[in-house]
């Protein structure tokens, strides 16, 4: 069950991405992928648009980034991020029907996308096709065994997790990326871990912002009760307030050339 974005979600998932941790790991994109002025580059699922506004900068006038999200609610955001960036623009669409040309790009990127889309291989063949032959594809996902908070109650924290992983296809992905990029006729170029760490966490880290969305998505399922839910959430505000705080999440990152 993917998650769905109204305006209000849209706009939750917008201030965690203006979070420190999220600043970082697009830093970190943007230098493995490299854009150049004059290139084409695809954001395939761009959310609320912070990563295509960059591109967009870097590849210039003399480029084009186009942004392509299947959530009217999360394109409105990117949209207003376009403003004064003729060469970027926002399109709806997913992963598995890019509403491109064939060969039309230099670059693309994927962040944060495939462990929600079930069919990878035509989800892969969606993204080759897209790109020129030797174009380059950037894929960012996050291996979720890597979810680690500091808990006095990890049972229940296990099956909080466990609950939270059903709104994804793949929580597993990056395991198996590497020979999925091959089998689809991608080159794999490199591979590289972002790590999200907060110690301690604040209101404005990527911790207590996830911390809400994932409580109000677990509720219900698993067998957990709003009172459970409550519970695990006090237990991080207990760690927390002891100066025990810990966060930790591994996104991995895989360069791959269109052969």
């Amino acid at each position: 069950m993917v998650l769905d974005f109204d305006d209000e979600g849209a706009r939750k998932i917008d201030r965690t991405y203006a979070t420190a941790d999220m600043v970082g790991q697009r830093e970190r994109t943007l230098e493995l992928l490299d854009p150049r002025p004059g290139e084409r580059v695809l954001d395939i699922g761009s959310g609320p648009g912070y990563l295509a506004a960059t591109l967009a900068e870097r590849v210039g006038r003399s480029g084009t980034v186009c942004a392509v999200d299947p959530s009217p609610a999360m394109n409105a955001l990117a949209e207003r991020k376009a403003v004064g960036l003729p060469q970027l623009t926002v399109e709806l669409g997913d992963a598995l029907a890019l509403p491109f040309p064939d060969g039309g790009f230099d670059a693309a990127v994927a962040t944060q996308v495939y462990e929600y889309v079930a069919d990878m291989p035509a989800a892969l063949a969606e993204l080759r096709r897209v790109l020129r032959p030797g174009g380059r594809a950037l894929i960012l996902d996050t291996e979720w065994d890597s979810f680690v908070w500091h808990v006095a109650d990890r049972a229940l924290q296990a099956r909080v997790i466990a609950a939270w992983e059903e709104h994804l296809a793949h929580p597993r992905l990056p395991r198996v990326l590497d020979g999925l990029l091959r089998q689809a006729g991608f080159a794999v170029t490199g591979a590289h871990v972002v790590p999200l760490l907060n110690i301690g966490y604040g209101p404005d880290t990527f911790a207590a912002h996830t911390e809400g969305t994932v409580a109000a998505f677990v509720a219900g399922r698993q067998g957990l009760t709003a009172d459970e839910v409550a519970a695990w959430r006090a237990d991080l505000a207990a760690r927390a307030a002891a100066g025990e705080g810990f966060f930790s999440l591994n996104r991995y990152v895989f360069l791959a050339e269109r052969g």
